[in-house]
């Protein structure tokens, strides 16, 4: 049953807090799920949402602390001694859940609450964890998974995933290794309930496996993962020795924080922000692509001012500047999001620029066309002066042809040199295609009315 909440259940809240109703308070948030009591967290004062969370047993402290926003739950922390955050919450939790969450504290307090880890193990297999970039596969692994060597017999075999399965939450593959650790492949469990107790690992496992290097992009993850349909993929190191793995619910993250990154560049933000964050974080991450944006208007606006002579002449040349320059700002937002959209998608890329040049300017001609030829209907009826009819007609279709080529062009260029590709999305291209636009615009213009 999913759980909806309501001003009446938060008031609710507030006031068994208020006073101190501890078992009325654990009556209403112990069968919520982790997530639905972040939630109400969220909504709380930070002593009151603290108030709560005192109240969770280890294990489910642990879930809720890990739906917690980031932000929020390294402000929750700060208010915590580090003796609690280590025993009740991070030993409670996968290495990977771990690692994020004290990756997030300050220096020193990491320090304490790592001092302060009694499993010397879990806590070794933090500190690894964070001496990987975080936004790479090794960053993004648990160390918690089941593994048994090629050599051992399947009764052996038996025992140990028994053994190894306290630590691991959900057992979506069993891996075999070496002597060396090196990954050698996948075991199935049907394979393990088929074969005698005495037949070797070696005879029966799949060696058809596929694994990521801990130093490949978390991006790069998420698309193998699509690609082959994977709940888990393994994580090896530079000679092949599995380290860790990776689960679903991790590459679901990454895909929402890195739709969220590119959605934000095609806005105009210039970096990471939450709605959370304060009025300067949101003033700052805006201001670089506003002043882009201010400085293309203020070159729109010399180059109209460069043909105010021309504008004078002819007048109803002004009432389509609008519209070019909408139209090219439409049209390379539209060529450049879907380049985008494919790039980011890990589309391979069989074509090469000047085909996918070539396939742009075919559909740019087709729209172009009919766009021009309503325009054109449009002036020849209304305007009375052909000149003009055709002034704007052809303006509008080279406006609008080079508007998809170049937005098709820069962000496979940006690509080309390992630059995120929807940086040229938005106001870049809006901005560009809207002097370039008028240049095209005036120059057309000033052909037909000999200026």
């Amino acid at each position: 049953m999913n759980f909806e909440l309501t001003r009446d259940y938060l008031q609710t809240l507030q006031e068994l807090i208020a006073n101190d109703k501890n078992s009325e308070v654990q009556v209403l948030i112990e069968e919520l799920h982790p997530a639905d009591i972040a939630e109400i967290m969220d909504n709380l004062s930070i002593e009151e949402a603290k108030y709560i969370y005192l109240l969770l047993d280890g294990d489910k402290a642990s879930d809720v602390l890990v739906e917690i926003p980031d932000d929020d739950r390294t402000r929750f922390l700060a208010v915590l001694p580090p003796e609690m955050i280590a025993s009740q919450f991070i030993e409670n939790m996968d290495s990977d859940d771990a690692a994020d969450v004290i990756g997030e504290l300050p220096e020193e307090l990491q320090e304490k609450v790592l001092a302060n880890i009694e499993d010397v193990e879990q806590a070794g297999d933090i500190v690894d964890l964070l001496n990987y970039e975080e936004d790479t596969a090794g960053g993004l692994m648990a160390k918690e998974l089941v593994v048994v060597n090629e050599n051992w017999t399947v009764q052996t075999c038996l025992k140990e995933i028994g053994a190894q399965s306290e630590d691991v939450d959900e057992i979506y593959y069993v891996y075999v290794v070496d002597d060396d650790q090196k990954l050698k492949g996948i075991l199935s469990l049907k394979k393990l309930i088929l074969n005698s107790t005495s037949t070797k690992i070696a005879k029966i496992y799949n060696d058809d496996v596929i694994s990521v290097k801990t130093d490949i992009d978390q991006e790069e993850v998420a698309l193998v993962m699509e690609k082959y349909d994977l709940v888990a993929i393994p994580v090896v190191d530079s000679i092949g020795r599995l380290v860790g793995r990776i689960t679903f619910d991790d590459v679901v993250d990454v895909m929402r924080e890195e739709a969220e990154k590119d959605y934000q560049m095609v806005s105009g933000i210039a970096g990471d922000v939450d709605s959370s964050d304060k009025v300067w974080n949101h003033t700052r991450v805006r201001l670089p692509w506003l002043f882009i944006g201010l400085l293309g208007g203020i070159l729109g606006a010399q180059v109209i001012g460069a043909h105010e002579h021309e504008l004078t002449i002819i007048p109803m040349l002004a009432f389509f500047i609008p519209l070019i320059g909408a139209m090219a700002g439409n049209v390379g937002v539209q060529s450049s999001s879907i380049v985008v959209q494919s790039l980011a998608a890990g589309i391979p890329d069989f074509e090469s620029i000047s085909q996918k040049l070539l396939k742009e300017l075919l559909i740019a001609l087709s729209t172009a066309f009919v766009i021009s030829l309503c325009i054109f209907i449009y002036n020849y009826f209304v305007s009375g002066s052909l000149n003009l009819t055709w002034a704007v007609s052809l303006s509008l279709f080279a406006v609008m042809i080079f508007a998809s080529l170049f937005g098709t062009f820069i962000p496979l260029i940006l690509n080309r040199f390992k630059i995120d590709p929807a940086l040229a999305t938005g106001p870049f291209i809006t901005t560009m295609n809207d002097i370039i636009g008028l240049l095209i615009y005036f120059l057309i213009a000033s052909l037909f009315f000999q200026f």
